[in-house]
Formats: C-alpha cells, sequence, structure tokens
C-alpha cells in the first residue's frame, strides 16, 4: 500500500476526525501488520504543510520516525513518463499513482478518492484500509 499526503499530514497535524483512523493506520504499520509506502514527493509536500504550524524540528522528526517503518517509494524518469501520461487531472495525484505502480502497492490509500476514479491503482479510504487490509 501507498499512504497518501493527506493521511501522514492529518497525523502531524491531529486533523479530526480524520487523524484517529490514520494514526491507527500508522501504529498497526510500526507494529509490523503490514508493509506500506510513501511516495518521495510526500515528504516535501509534507514538510511544506506541517513545518510552518508545528515547527520545522517537528516536522523533521515526523519524517525520520515514519521512516523507520514506511518506506519511501524508489522512483525516477520512467516513474514522471508514466505520471505524465496517465488520464487523471491532477498530476500530483498521478505522481501518486506512479510511487504506488514503483513499489507494486496495489492500494494508495487517501480521503481524496474522487481525484482516483481514473487510476490503475484502487484508491481505498483509511477507513476502508483498517478494515480490508489490516
Amino acid at each position: 500500500m501507498l499512504l497518501g499526503t493527506d493521511v501522514i499530514i492529518d497525523v502531524a497535524l491531529d486533523k479530526r476526525p480524520h487523524s484517529d483512523l490514520a494514526s491507527e493506520i500508522l501504529d498497526r504499520l510500526e507494529h509490523g501488520y503490514r508493509k506500506a509506502f510513501i511516495a518521495w514527493h510526500s515528504v516535501s509536500n509534507f514538510f511544506y504543510m506541517v513545518a510552518p504550524a508545528r515547527g520545522e524540528r517537528t516536522a523533521r522528526d515526523f519524517i525520520l520516525e515514519l521512516t523507520r517503518f514506511v518506506e519511501v517509494a524508489e522512483t525516477g524518469t520512467e516513474a514522471i513518463r508514466y505520471a505524465a501520461a496517465l488520464p487523471m487531472t491532477d498530476f500530483e495525484n498521478a505522481m501518486q499513482v506512479a510511487a504506488a505502480d514503483a513499489c507494486g502497492a496495489r492500494h494508495i490509500v487517501t480521503r481524496n478518492m474522487k481525484d482516483y476514479r481514473r487510476s490503475p491503482i484502487p484508491a481505498i479510504s483509511p477507513r476502508d484500509a483498517l478494515g480490508e487490509l489490516f
């Protein structure tokens, strides 16, 4: 599974009510229930959303802790070409799909289901991920 940026931001910024489900997912991943990835660009997006609210050190520490049990999907030029060719209107979401494809993820866990309707890799909500994937 690939975690969408919104899922990790929900935890770091304690965005209620979404943070409860997102925290449960991260807790289960930390305890080894499943392997998960994040996209490379999610890390910078996360940092620039969280650092102003929680401070740069807190944002960096969160990233370091997260990457103890969540891997960054390895992508490169071919992944960007793949993303650019996808019939999706939001390029950042197409990059998420490309990252998911690169790491072999079968699902993208996100609250943003509507923007993944044309994705070849299905998006699944955090609630459904907890019920179906763990």
